[in-house]
């Protein structure tokens, strides 16, 4: 089983290869002094293979890595959130989601905070079962019954993160076609929408409306997600969803141009409040 998404794995391998390398260690020697095959410091190093948080501490305690922040940082990339982590309740479904999706799942479940910006369907984390429902019956088309409902199992096992202690921090951006894109019918819709009227009262939620007459904003080039992480900023990642595949922006000119773009496209939103009452006014056919 691998530890941790994919670009967690690439990142972290990196820096022990650096690290490594600071050492004065080849892979066969730092394999030698924590009891390994050299076979085993080359997957971890290239991301091929995850890794512990124990293995890391070894690696770590090898390489004479004393600084606190460095071996915090490391730890944390192998999936150590400092507070026994969250249980990895997706590796479950491990034959039915494919790995960009566990990988979402992994950041999702490990992070601070998500900012989103949705240009087409309400967030995954504050769906209704039924809209849950229709939204993956959309998108897998051709599948079964069953793998319907346990996509939809998965959607919604994902929520939690807004219900553990400490929650999901989430600010969400939501173009005016979001709420108006009639998924499920009418009746699914409308409980939908008095959900997320429901969802913006709680403490760890901010949605923000960006109305049609608004007008073209940066936001038109589609929807993307940044993640925080608490203990470090250096782990904070961009998400991009495309048909097939996810990509990961991990490089500081790319966390700061969406950081800058999220903040743009809140500026031109609708305040919290006033975004309640325009969802809720649309709720009731205004």
């Amino acid at each position: 089983m691998q530890h941790g998404p994919a670009v967690r794995r690439r990142k972290l391998g990196v820096e022990l290869r650096n690290l490594r390398a600071q050492a004065g260690l080849t892979s066969g020697e730092a394999a030698r002094l924590v009891g390994w095959h050299q076979s085993k410091v080359s997957r971890i190093e290239t991301g091929i293979s995850g890794s512990k948080p124990a293995d890391v501490r070894l690696l770590l305690d090898a390489y004479g890595v004393a600084d606190p922040q460095l071996r915090e940082l490391m730890l944390a990339l192998a999936g150590d959130d400092g507070s026994g982590g969250r249980d990895h309740w997706w590796h479950a479904y491990r034959g039915v989601l494919p790995p960009t999706y566990r990988d979402f799942i992994s950041l999702e479940s490990q992070a601070s905070a998500m900012r989103t910006l949705e240009t087409t369907v309400v967030p995954g984390l504050l769906q209704t079962p039924e809209y849950a429902r229709a939204v993956t019956r959309a998108s897998v088309e051709g599948g079964d019954e069953d793998q319907l409902d346990t996509l939809v199992e998965v959607r919604l096992a994902r929520q939690d993160v807004l219900r553990a202690q400490p929650p999901l921090e989430l600010n969400a951006v939501l173009d005016e076609a979001v709420l108006r894109r009639e998924v499920g019918g009418p009746e699914v819709m409308a409980r939908q929408l008095g959900r997320l009227v429901e969802a913006a009262r709680l403490p760890q939620v901010r949605l923000q409306v960006l109305p049609f007459a608004a007008g073209a904003h940066i936001g038109v080039t589609g929807p993307f997600v940044i993640f925080s992480f608490s203990r470090t900023s250096d782990l904070d990642v961009v998400v991009l969803d495309h048909l097939t595949s996810s990509l990961y922006l991990e490089r500081k000119e790319d966390l700061q141009a969406y950081t800058e773009a999220f903040n743009a496209l809140r500026a031109h939103a609708l305040s919290p409040g006033d975004s309640s009452d325009y969802i809720a006014a649309i709720a009731d056919g205004a």
